[in-house]
């Protein structure tokens, strides 16, 4: 398998995919893609390495339960009448993801690009909770109380000899390379701490570490690594927003690459769900069928949204609507292979174009119906 499309890990919180749809943009925009490259359903990734997450489960009304069962039962409440995703559910403190890490950080640490040094960060005094410079109160318990403690840490040098984030990093065109974040993912100090303090994380005592988890902004890398790795994919592809990349690409430098997978950036935008009722009108018009409207909603604005990787207002949600609806009415009966495959090379190239033709679109719309129709096998 050549390539893989995977979400960049959601983080856990306090919501469903019905009340916040934005949430699950870049796990409908992956199966999206997966599926018209023929490829088999992907995990949804979960990342629950959060200092929120720490503080909810110390809050939890049965504080007992674990953590790791108290993570998966807020991710299965996510999911419609307790329906897990096909391609099952993959986090970031996951064995297969921990083992993974680990034999990353051991390479890193071979090859000099990370180190184990002694450290002098600010500290909570009360909690010893890792805190931001700035004097702010610590977020995990609220004290004012602070020092500067000294210790060993997991620490990360930037390469010198290429940037921070390239366009071998982003699964896109030429003439799609973001180059507003080629250029501001590079501000970033160039030595990067990669141990936290957390309740919850990928444990780094193996490595003498005691007490510290893997930064999850490097966690994120490997839970997609991992996904690749199981379904044997060449390259992992991410779909997540440019602000979000922005924030993870440094410390992902040296996490992008292990054991013959590389992983790479696919950008997507922010969808105004929050609108959708201003298209009740043109539903109408057009008697559209619920069906119709889940499938622009779930499955063709997740694809537009890699297409203006920004913001879709919601004054383009008529546009879009009608582009939709009359790709809809185009499908042609009998599939065109020759153009299909065509789309199917403009996915794996990164090249969006074929998303606002209409005649591409209908195109595949037939081919995900053949393939919707199709017997399953037993």
């Amino acid at each position: 398998m050549r390539h893989l499309f995977l979400n960049g890990p959601v983080q856990n919180g306090p919501f469903t995919f019905d009340t916040r749809p934005g949430k699950a943009v870049g796990i409908r925009l992956a199966a999206a893609l997966n599926a018209i490259l023929g490829l088999p359903p992907a995990p949804h990734l979960w990342n629950t390495v959060t200092l929120a997450g720490d503080l909810r489960h110390r809050q939890a009304e049965d504080p007992m339960i674990p953590r790791q069962r108290f993570e998966a039962d807020l991710i299965a409440a996510k999911y419609m009448s307790g329906r897990s995703p096909v391609g099952g559910i993959l986090t970031d403190t996951d064995a297969e993801v921990a083992n993974l890490a680990l034999e990353m950080i051991e390479n890193n640490l071979r090859a000099g690009t990370l180190t184990i040094s002694r450290e002098t960060v600010p500290t909570c005094r009360a909690c010893a909770h890792m805190i931001g410079t700035g004097g702010h109160p610590c977020n995990a318990c609220g004290s004012t109380d602070t020092e500067d403690r000294t210790g060993l840490h997991l620490v990360a040098e930037l390469a010198k000899d290429r940037p921070v984030l390239d366009r071998s990093d982003i699964h896109a065109s030429h003439r799609q390379q973001p180059k507003h974040l080629l250029h501001t993912a590079a501000n970033v100090a160039e030595r990067l701490i990669l141990s936290r303090t957390r309740d919850h994380g990928i444990d780094l005592s193996l490595l003498g570490l005691n007490g510290l988890v893997l930064d999850p902004r490097v966690g994120i890398h490997a839970t997609v690594l991992a996904a690749a790795r199981r379904h044997e994919a060449a390259t992992a592809v991410m779909t997540i927003t440019e602000n979000a990349a922005n924030h993870i690409a440094a410390h992902g430098q040296h996490f992008r690459q292990h054991d013959g997978t590389r992983l790479q950036y696919a950008l997507h935008g922010h969808l105004p769900y929050d609108h959708m009722t201003s298209l009740q009108p043109l539903h109408e018009t057009y008697r559209a069928a619920q069906e119709i409207k889940d499938d622009f909603e779930a499955w063709f604005l997740p694809l537009f949204s890699l297409r203006t990787k920004a913001v879709t207002g919601p004054e383009q949600l008529p546009a879009l609507f009608k582009h939709f609806i009359r790709a809809n009415l185009a499908k042609p009966v009998a599939l065109d292979e020759a153009a299909f495959e065509a789309v199917q090379r403009s996915v794996s190239a990164g090249d969006t174009e074929w998303i606002t033709n209409k005649q591409a679109l209908a195109n595949v719309m037939a081919a995900r119906e053949t393939a919707l129709d199709a017997p399953v096998e037993t």
